[in-house]
């Protein structure tokens, strides 16, 4: 490869639909490359819905329709002097190589690609892209199923993967996510317990539950969450702790 400059492959992963892991790769890429100043790029490998690929489209138009987004999008990028984040589609099978295609034909140095990676380890390739990531982070909300489904994914990549040692796995991080602070289950201590005795590493941000997740902005929006244009609101951030939790993330990946 033409370049020596370290760029870091990152996963929102999970076994399990609607715990998520789109809107994290969003919000993350977004709160990197527009707030913190580090360049970024997305992969979507999520087969067939490709559903970061056809936000960017809708987050564009969105932006050209509503006259306060639009202005803080100008204001934005005349101050960064940044172009919004490339997001590419690939399929899991070959998903390293055409990664790698991409940072070699990079005008500028990537810090960070983010992978949207198939909900499933039966997809061809996806074992041996799970196995290039450099970290690995892993929503978890308190239901049995999507534990269950997690808990055996997590020990799949610990056991198989990690312990054959040919990967770039540094670390597999579990958080709580669509936590509701008004009702403590007791699932969430019972689950906490399982997960450090099978020795798997759980994040200390617990991410509330919150529709601004689950919903697109409205037209007449003064303010986005999840976009692919813009970064997260930072009062909205702050409301569901995900200023906590970009804070714990940057520590684990040491960039």
């Amino acid at each position: 490869m033409k370049t020596e400059h370290k760029t870091l492959f990152i996963a929102f992963s999970s076994q399990k639909g609607g715990v998520g892991k789109s809107a994290f790769t969003a919000l993350s890429a977004s709160t990197l490359h527009y707030r913190l100043g580090y360049n970024v790029a997305v992969i979507d490998a999520d087969f067939p819905q490709y559903s970061l690929f056809k936000m960017r489209s809708r987050d564009l138009a969105m932006v050209m329709d509503n006259e306060t987004l639009k202005r803080m999008a100008f204001k934005q990028f005349t101050t960064i002097n940044k172009k919004v984040y490339p997001i590419l589609q690939s399929k899991a099978e070959g998903l390293l190589e055409n990664a790698y295609d991409f940072l070699d034909a990079s005008p500028v140095p990537i810090d960070v690609i983010f992978f949207d990676l198939p909900g499933t380890v039966n997809t061809a390739g996806i074992l041996n892209a799970l196995a290039g990531m450099h970290h690995i982070f892993t929503p978890i909300t308190a239901d049995r199923l999507v534990m269950e489904s997690t808990l055996v994914f997590t020990q799949l990549m610990q056991e198989v993967i990690m312990k054959k040692g040919e990967t770039s796995i540094s670390s597999i991080n579990l958080f709580w996510n669509q936590v509701d602070g008004r009702e403590r289950s007791p699932l969430y201590e019972i689950y906490t317990g399982l997960i450090e005795d099978l020795g798997l590493s759980l994040m200390n941000t617990q991410i509330m539950n919150s529709t601004r997740f689950r919903k697109e902005s409205e037209m007449s929006a003064k303010a986005v969450f999840r976009s692919t244009v813009l970064p997260p609101d930072e009062q909205m951030m702050k409301a569901c702790r995900f200023d906590q939790f970009m804070a714990e993330f940057l520590k684990i990946i040491q960039l």
